[in-house]
């Protein structure tokens, strides 16, 4: 946790330091947030044309969808998860219709990013009865009904017992085959947010001090991000030994010469993510850590060269791994090496299928999007993590935020 006083400590610093001034003009500091473009109702509707038309093509009757990024995506309706159903109920044919409490309807209207019908219940009322009753009134109570993959154990179950015989099944493939496709206004609203990122590391690695700790440096990675008008930000810092674990120790970690420093974190805008690593050395870097960090950044360019379309995801962490073999790492998950996935997904959710990881037979396409980071971790010393995303265009990848060119300038 945070203290109070470490954030506002933190943050008069930057504030005063001539390098801030500098790095974020004061006519420009929303600027990027502020040029991006909400995802509007052209794309929307065209969202739910794809998935009426996968769903019939499968032969599916209706999709059920609960809050979460699903919902936003199809819907717009941000909302959260309860003991109280809401859900979408997208039918293979006409009208979404939202299922929500009484009391929430006005809310729910409120939010709603395209034309559905609301229906409601009462507290003493089967929420999931209602939904049974939907698909007798559309007569789809003989059809397939997908259920998005995140949805909750207890409303399959309460749709089977008051619709006894329905067919329930994983709608992963149906919503994937939308979701994992991004848009050109989607891949704009990513690399909106890639920017702000990248923005906020550039300004804050000028300000790391020896004697800071990780709350100290995260603070001021929240200030930057909110300055640019990016959402979130919350970043995962980690110092020294720590970086030789992907996802860091509970051990104290103080900046020091020589420490070995490693920045994880991204934003949100308009509800799409950013998901960047920076990694470099307080002081002057020793020749191993000029060594290894060469090593991830090739590692980097060989992954990004393997992604080319018509492949297997997969292959693009097996080429990876195979050139990290060659040098001497691994072999396999085996530490010091790669001990976790070359990638994975991304758009409207820090982490999305498919991922870029040994076995993943999904060939690649354009629109999907994926991180590239394949860090080199040395147990008990230090780790090495360099990630920027990319999307598959017509032509092959193409970066939201560009790699670094060396350990000596690692925000470039």
């Amino acid at each position: 946790m945070i203290s109070r006083r470490s954030i506002l400590g933190s943050a008069t610093a930057l504030a005063l330091t001539p390098a801030f001034a500098k790095a974020v003009p004061a006519d420009g500091v929303t600027i990027i947030a502020a040029q991006a473009k909400p995802i509007g109702a052209q794309e929307r509707a065209a969202r739910l044309a794809k998935v009426q038309r996968l769903m019939q093509q499968a032969g599916i009757g209706a999709l059920i969808v609960e809050p979460g990024s699903s919902l936003v995506y199809f819907t717009g309706v941000e909302w959260w998860r309860s003991e109280r159903l809401t859900a979408a109920l997208i039918p293979a044919e006409g009208e979404v219709t939202i299922v929500t409490p009484f009391f929430e309807a006005p809310s729910i209207r409120e939010s709603l990013g395209i034309p559905a019908s609301v229906r409601t219940w009462n507290e003493h009322e089967n929420p999931l009865a209602l939904v049974a009753d939907w698909l007798r009134e559309r007569k789809l109570m003989n059809k397939p009904v997908a259920i998005e993959e995140t949805v909750r154990l207890f409303i399959v179950d309460g749709l089977q017992k008051a619709l006894p015989g329905v067919q329930t099944f994983n709608g992963a493939g149906i919503v994937r085959g939308c979701r994992m496709h991004k848009s050109m206004a989607e891949i704009a609203l990513m690399k909106a947010a890639a920017d702000i990122t990248t923005s906020a590391f550039r300004a804050v690695g000028r300000q790391i001090q020896a004697g800071m700790t990780p709350a100290d440096i995260n603070a001021l990675i929240l200030a930057e991000t909110a300055k640019h008008g990016g959402k979130g930000g919350e970043a995962l810092v980690l110092i020294g030994e720590a970086t030789a674990y992907p996802h860091g120790s509970h051990k104290p970690q103080i900046v020091s010469e020589g420490a070995s420093i490693l920045l994880d974190g991204g934003c949100s805008v308009h509800g799409y993510v950013s998901d960047i690593s920076r990694s470099f050395v307080f002081g002057e870097p020793s020749k191993r850590q000029r060594d290894v960090w060469a090593q991830v950044r090739q590692g980097q360019q060989i992954a990004f060269e393997a992604a080319q379309l018509g492949r297997p995801c997969g292959s693009v962490d097996d080429a990876v791994r195979s050139w990290y073999e060659k040098i001497g790492y691994g072999p396999g998950y085996t530490l010091p090496g790669l001990s976790h996935r070359t990638g994975h997904g991304i758009g409207m959710d820090g982490h999305e299928p498919v991922n870029l990881v040994h076995g993943e037979a999904t060939p690649l396409a354009p629109g999907m999007c994926f991180s590239n980071e394949p860090g080199l971790y040395i147990p008990g010393n230090f780790g090495i993590r360099l990630e920027d995303c990319f999307y598959m265009t017509e032509h092959g990848p193409e970066w939201f935020s560009v790699p670094p060119p060396s350990i000596d300038k690692p925000f470039s």
